[in-house]
């Protein structure tokens, strides 16, 4: 049996609130629960894009700004989701 340990977290009344929120919108049992995910996430899980590619993808954010691609960032985003063919 894995052994616990308990740590105590102090957060801002907001971020508390927030995160209420965010676990009974999401199926979480708790915030606990909710921390715990994040965290096996943040540490074990393979990152949807790799800090190479975000800085690639801030840069075309840039250009595609610069030349006046889009106007808003919904139409960036609907740029992005759209497929040819």
């Amino acid at each position: 049996m894995t052994e616990t340990t308990q740590i105590n977290v102090r957060l801002p009344e907001k971020l508390l609130s927030s995160a209420t929120r965010y676990a009974e919108n999401h199926g979480f049992s708790n915030v606990q629960e909710l921390i715990k995910n994040t965290l096996r996430q943040k540490l074990f899980e393979e990152p949807l894009v790799t800090a190479e590619e975000l800085s690639l993808i801030k840069k075309l954010a840039e250009v595609s700004e610069k030349r006046g691609l889009f106007k808003t960032e919904n139409d960036l985003f609907r740029k992005l989701r759209r497929t040819d063919g």
